[in-house]
């Protein structure tokens, strides 16, 4: 049972801030990878309990012996005692055995051995960070695609539609929230000082705590989860509540000062305060301060937004595609132009399932936390949930094959300074890239110091599938594109004055289920775009919408 701190009516915050880089969670490969690790702990643990086994069925074969003796031939301890052997074995036994059996050292050796084991593999084990980044994308689902936190519990991805529940997505393999995994969410956004999540989460960890024992395992109780869903519901304004699981907590505390000084209080105030309706009370997702497109971008990730459709608009067209380069006259490639503003292609297939599961598993070893730029700088962000490898000079066959087929198609020069080296991508839990621009916005951007101006177009492969989410919603143009396994979106960043199309603003979805890659190659500079087509001398079917 955890104590409380004694504070007035204000619930003392833990500050569960690290400075730990652990970053599993913004990367589902390494999800994966943790999956390894638990597998090497439960090896240790299944060792820890064979030895502890085999030692307590030892003392019980002790304790066996001796009832035995008790219950046989101690019967008349008096003619008994008289045996010289027997008097003999029972002074040994009180001497010798008994204490070898009391001040064992093989429990705590056990135990040692068990800690050692997890101690070998603590650098491969999540990190606080990556415990709270797990918790934040799950509130990220939850905000992005609206769905209901009862349903989250249970293993559901739902909705709630006029009134009834609705999956969204049925997922083939899922698991449900113990009252513990409920209460560790709350406390990551409680701590965020974020309760209008924390409401929601403890209200089930409460749920699910009531009626059931403590685990060991478990880092929260039933008075830990009512203690800070009070104070969270205080906080929302709801203090009639706040004040009926204070009283409720003091069933399970009764002499906690603290919790006594806050029902007082929420009295006076109760008493004080005019009272008020239920709608005052309902419980409303805060406005975002830095996203004014959250509105937008949520519902194209929910849906297709305002997709063009081919049959409506005689200007879009799907054809397989050569570019005059004889490369591609015996295997075209299927393009769909999507969108005319901006201008957007999709290429079907276009790398292979062998070709795409080469590039994952040569970028996996220089898979990092993915930047933004920041200023003039670049940094991580809550924003970005991923981890990109940058293939820098790559030797690799597969890479070089796919950065010739990209060149077939567009008729651009992939290699650097003409662009940037190949980024590959892995989502993590929840992994999204709420909406920005490809091509720099200011003068200062980090960008300009590759001394190759901005960035023209964006060449995005896909290199995996995913089961839910994941779409890449283009915000002002209202349209989003699933994720389409193998094929590549190419668009123009810049208008032909050089100047950013805003209509490229652009997100990656939030990956509900699935482990989502992509590879990114982004084109610098028009003049660099122009001067490479007149060289080239193809059909740059791009290059020419670019100058048209």
């Amino acid at each position: 049972m955890s104590s409380y701190v004694s504070l007035l009516i204000f619930l003392y915050v833990v500050n569960i801030s690290d400075k730990s880089f652990g970053e599993m969670f913004t990367s589902v490969m390494s999800v994966k990878q943790a999956v390894f690790a638990e597998r090497q702990l439960i090896d240790y643990l299944r060792t820890y309990l064979e030895n502890e086994i085999q030692r307590l069925d030892d003392i019980k074969r002790f304790f066996s012996r001796v009832t035995s003796l008790h219950s046989g031939i101690y019967n008349e301890p008096s003619a008994t005692i008289a045996n010289p052997i027997v008097a003999f074995k029972l002074v040994k036994r009180l001497k010798s055995e008994w204490m070898n059996v009391v001040h064992s050292n093989e429990a705590e050796e056990n135990i040692d051995a068990l800690r050692e084991g997890y101690r070998r593999m603590e650098g491969s084990l999540p990190m606080l960070e990556d415990v709270q980044g797990a918790a934040q994308g799950l509130m990220r689902l939850q905000d992005v695609y609206d769905l209901h936190v009862e349903g989250l519990v249970r293993g559901h991805f739902q909705q709630i539609t006029n009134g009834d529940a609705v999956d969204i997505y049925k997922p083939p393999v899922s698991d449900t929230l113990s009252g513990d995994d409920c209460f560790l969410v709350g406390k990551v956004a409680y701590d965020l000082e974020d309760y209008y999540h924390s409401v929601q989460w403890f209200e089930e960890a409460v749920r699910l705590f009531r009626g059931t024992e403590w685990s060991p395992e478990n880092e929260g109780t039933l008075e830990d989860a009512l203690d800070h869903l009070a104070f969270s519901h205080f906080k929302t304004g709801n203090i009639s509540y706040a004040l009926s699981l204070s009283q409720e907590l003091l069933l399970h505390d009764p002499v906690n000062s603290r919790v006594h000084f806050n029902v007082e209080k929420y009295k006076k105030l109760l008493d004080d305060s005019p009272p008020v309706t239920n709608q005052s009370l309902v419980l409303k997702r805060p406005d975002s301060t830095y996203l004014r497109t959250r509105n937008v971008y949520e519902k194209l990730c929910q849906t297709k937004g305002s997709q063009p459709k081919h049959f409506e608009n005689p200007r879009l067209f799907c054809d397989f595609f050569t570019n005059g380069n004889p490369g591609l006259l015996l295997q075209p490639i299927k393009r769909e132009l999507i969108s005319l503003h901006p201008y957007l292609v999709l290429f079907h297939n276009f790398v292979t399932r062998a070709e795409a599961k080469s590039i994952r598993e040569y970028a996996v070893p220089g898979l990092r936390r993915s930047v933004v730029a920041s200023g003039v700088n670049q940094s991580t962000a809550e924003y970005r949930i991923s981890k990109s490898a940058w293939l820098k000079e790559s030797p690799h066959g597969v890479v070089g094959k796919v950065d010739r087929r990209i060149t077939m198609v567009t008729g651009l020069n992939v290699q650097p300074p003409y662009a940037e080296y190949l980024q590959v991508v892995n989502y993590g839990i929840g992994g999204h890239y709420e909406p920005h621009f490809d091509h720099a916005t200011s003068d200062s951007s980090p960008l300009y110091r590759l001394k190759t101006g901005n960035r023209v177009a964006t060449f995005m492969i896909y290199l995996s599938s995913v089961e839910a989410g994941g779409y890449t919603a283009f915000i002002y143009a209202n349209f989003s594109v699933p994720v389409v396994e193998n094929g590549a979106l190419f668009w123009w960043n810049l208008h032909r004055n050089g100047q950013g199309n805003v209509d490229t603003l652009h997100a990656g979805c939030p990956v509900i289920v699935g482990d989502k890659w992509g590879m990114i190659v982004l084109l610098h500079d028009v003049l660099l775009c122009i001067i490479y087509y007149i060289q080239s001398h193809l059909h740059c079917i791009q290059c020419i919408h670019l100058l048209s």
